[in-house]
């Protein structure tokens, strides 16, 4: 009896201090900049905090495939003991349901640990460019840079379903090269998250050097009320549907999430974690203070969302048609 009450009474303070001296690998699935990276590193500085132990949390980014190197990694090759999370590319779930080539992750065995932004990305364009709306880009070419599996996409699935002609570029790292190209001359255009996008891009946006030409979310933001969505391109009931469902990366948005086999109480512990952090007023202040908008989701919504969908078998092989690029 005696036993198994120092037992009882020692098992938390054991879980307590698993992360006592200990780091955890942050992994950013893109290169340094834009809206993964920024959203990734400003949980990094706050989260370890919150955790039992006060581990210290080193991001790492990881960029390459356009996200499936990332995933592939925390899926099966990152410890399964709760020292190795992820910001994963929102499409990832996408990309699972598509059978892209090269993903061997299971969106669904992850372990969610909660939502910092859902994401609503914009597609922006150069002044100088001849689509100044995104009906021009029926009969006009825009040549717009992808990092990321997401906005490849998007793009793909409009000149095959709506008929537009985007031009896809991939050999630039991140949406900070990219804006960069777009400056330069080298592309037209690109896509951020517009909470991201009026920071970063702010002097563009006051000059008006760039016009905002679509948002790729299902539910427009309430500051983009006059920018059409891309369901707004359906020219049926059957595309809308076919286009809901690559918006619904947006629900992912800029997320974290663990390993599967990561112990359960350790799940719970970075849920936690995150819940706490992002209420954290050093965060919310940082957060203010870089013009960083939040729209938080805890892990186990997160994680029902992720695992409740259901996706009609005819649907997802029209999907994985008009996405072969």
């Amino acid at each position: 009896m005696a036993a198994a009450v120092v037992l009882a009474l020692s098992a938390p303070a054991r879980a307590d201090d698993f992360y006592k001296g200990k780091s955890i690998n942050l992994v950013i699935a893109t290169a340094t900049g834009g809206g993964y990276d920024t959203y990734a590193r400003l949980i990094a500085r706050h989260l370890g905090r919150h955790i039992p132990g006060q581990p210290s949390i080193v991001p790492q980014n990881m960029p390459g495939a356009g996200g499936i190197r990332a995933a592939n990694y925390l899926y099966a090759a990152a410890p399964k003991d709760g020292t190795a999370i992820g910001m994963l590319d929102q499409a990832t779930y996408l990309d699972q349901v598509l059978g892209t080539p090269g993903l061997t992750a299971d969106a669904t065995r992850l372990n969610w640990i909660g939502r910092i932004l859902s994401n609503s990305a914009v597609l922006y364009a150069w002044h100088l460019a001849k689509v100044k709306r995104i009906e021009d880009a029926l009969t006009q070419e825009l040549i717009v840079s992808t990092s990321g599996a997401a906005s490849r996409l998007n793009w793909t699935v409009l000149n095959n379903v709506v008929g537009t002609r985007l031009k896809i570029i991939t050999g630039y790292q991140g949406s900070s090269d990219s804006r960069l190209a777009m400056i330069r001359g080298e592309v037209d255009a690109l896509s951020q998250p517009w909470p991201v996008l009026k920071v970063e891009a702010e002097q563009l946006l006051r000059e008006r050097q760039i016009n905002l030409l679509l948002q790729t979310g299902a539910d427009k933001h309430p500051e983009l009320a006059h920018v059409p969505n891309m369901i707004d391109l359906a020219k049926n009931e059957d595309d809308k549907t076919l286009l809901s469902l690559f918006s619904s990366p947006s629900t992912i948005g800029r997320s974290l999430a663990a390993p599967p086999g990561v112990p359960a109480e350790r799940v719970t512990m970075l849920r936690e974690a995150f819940t706490a952090t992002i209420k954290d007023p050093a965060l919310l202040e940082e957060a203010h203070r870089l013009r960083l908008e939040l729209d938080p989701l805890d892990g186990a919504a997160l994680q029902a969302a992720i695992t409740g969908t259901s996706v009609a078998p005819e649907v997802v092989a029209r999907a994985r048609r008009v996405a072969e690029r």
